[in-house]
């Protein structure tokens, strides 16, 4: 651990709101304080941005069962390489994350290998096939930061009910994907003009509505820790809206790929643009950014999915869903400060502060006394992304010849430098 104080930065501090030239200083891989004499290193950051490491929410890793696509080493240079300090990984592996045993594995795999912070979340049910419950305070003492079967929906109301009111009994939070199933089982697309168009099976906005509604008249029944990931529609903000002015202790987050492309992404069938859920109408998308910026929607996150060639390089009903993102999250966000509907300091609460606090990790701060988890970054620099240039083992990126601006300069966690 050494000394070093970063000098004319830009600090981007999303706890107060503020942006502004000053300078910091971290020791013993902690924030020590700023606009402080300089001592041991220093680093003139040019007027660079310096803010909190991004706490990314929700990452697909391949081990165990599928480490061609992504293994913690090559996900954990991507996240630095996107300035990304720490990643809270799904269970949606094979086998599923829903033992202590497996938990500890993947636990021991990522301090090895990974540059990076990972937490990493169990699965709610077992095998995430919504029969029966995990034992939750067996995974929580293991490490479990959060308890979700990802895309697998938990169609019985009983059993979701009895694990959100155990997970409340020891203030687990819940992260759930909220849609009717099925409703939405063989889509690939969203249901509209241009889905009819192209031929695509395709599912209406209201069926994320409906398991919206549905999981948060279970929480309102529980008193559950409860966080929708991956909200993309405006016809789900007013339920939304409705349970976090009830009182409920619920939050909502999106990803990146929602607030910056549309359904006419997909064009002649592009699989690197299906996602799930499936891109939305613009007007969904501006309503989206909209609730970020008021801060309806809580927590930006990549939702990085790898997957191989074999999987993609299929008709667009058959591709599989999904993107990668750990290294074009910070470029692609910036999409929304570059367009004006947010500033640096408003991004990064979606984007570090709030997904800290909410899944309770330190970070996401400059104040005296938080870890050094940081990045700098250059939010002018324009590139055109090249997918074989990403570190991840998968490629499969829709930003791939894009435009984008903002480069990442240098990325540190715990006060060493993970990426220069």
């Amino acid at each position: 651990m050494t000394t070093l104080t970063f000098t004319n930065a830009r600090l981007i501090d999303p706890e107060t709101g503020t942006e502004g030239i000053g300078s910091l200083v971290i020791e013993e891989g902690v924030i020590v304080g700023r606009d402080l004499a300089p001592r041991g290193e220093v680093l003139d950051c040019a007027g660079k941005c310096l803010a909190p490491g991004i706490v990314d929410i929700g990452v697909k890793i391949g081990e165990p069962g599928e480490r061609h696509k992504e293994s913690f080493r090559t996900a954990g240079e991507a996240a630095a390489a996107g300035g990304v300090t720490t990643m809270v990984t799904r269970p949606d592996t094979t086998p599923a994350i829903d033992t202590p045993e497996t938990l500890s594995f993947v636990t021991r795999r990522a301090r090895e290998v990974s540059p990076v912070r990972v937490h990493t979340m169990a699965a709610l049910t077992k095998g995430r096939e919504g029969r029966e419950m995990v034992e939750i305070g067996f995974l929580m003492d293991a490490g479990a930061v959060a308890f979700t079967d990802c895309d697998h929906v938990v169609t019985d109301a009983k059993v979701f009910s009895r694990a959100l009111t155990y997970a409340r009994s020891l203030g687990a939070l819940v992260m759930a994907h909220p849609q009717e199933p099925v409703l939405t089982k063989g889509s690939a697309v969203t249901s509209g003009k241009f889905a009819s168009l192209r031929g695509l099976p395709a599912v209406s906005p209201l069926a994320e509505r409906m398991g919206l509604e549905r999981d948060l008249a279970l929480v309102e029944m529980t008193g559950a820790r409860y966080h929708a990931d991956n909200l993309s529609t405006a016809v789900a903000l007013p339920v939304l809206e409705r349970a976090k002015a009830a009182g409920l202790d619920v939050s909502a987050g999106i990803n990146v790929h929602h607030l910056t492309l549309n359904e006419f992404d997909v064009g002649d069938y592009r699989t690197f643009f299906k996602l799930k859920p499936p891109l939305r109408s613009e007007a969904d998308r501006v309503a989206m950014v909209e609730a970020v910026a008021s801060g309806l929607i809580d927590v930006i996150s990549s939702m990085h999915t790898p997957q191989d060639e074999e999987s993609k390089r299929l008709p667009f009903e058959e591709a599989a869903s999904g993107a990668v993102a750990l290294e074009t999250l910070l470029p692609a966000a910036l999409r929304l400060v570059h367009a004006g509907a947010l500033s640096l300091a408003e991004l990064w609460r979606p984007l570090s502060l709030n997904p800290a606090r909410r899944f309770g990790l330190p970070g996401g701060t400059l104040a005296e006394g938080a870890p050094a988890d940081l990045v700098l970054f250059d939010p002018e620099v324009p590139f055109v992304l090249d997918r074989f240039a990403l570190r991840s083992k998968s490629k499969n990126t829709p930003f791939d010849g894009a435009r984008l601006q903002g480069r990442v300069l240098g990325t540190w966690v715990g006060g060493v430098r993970v990426f220069d």
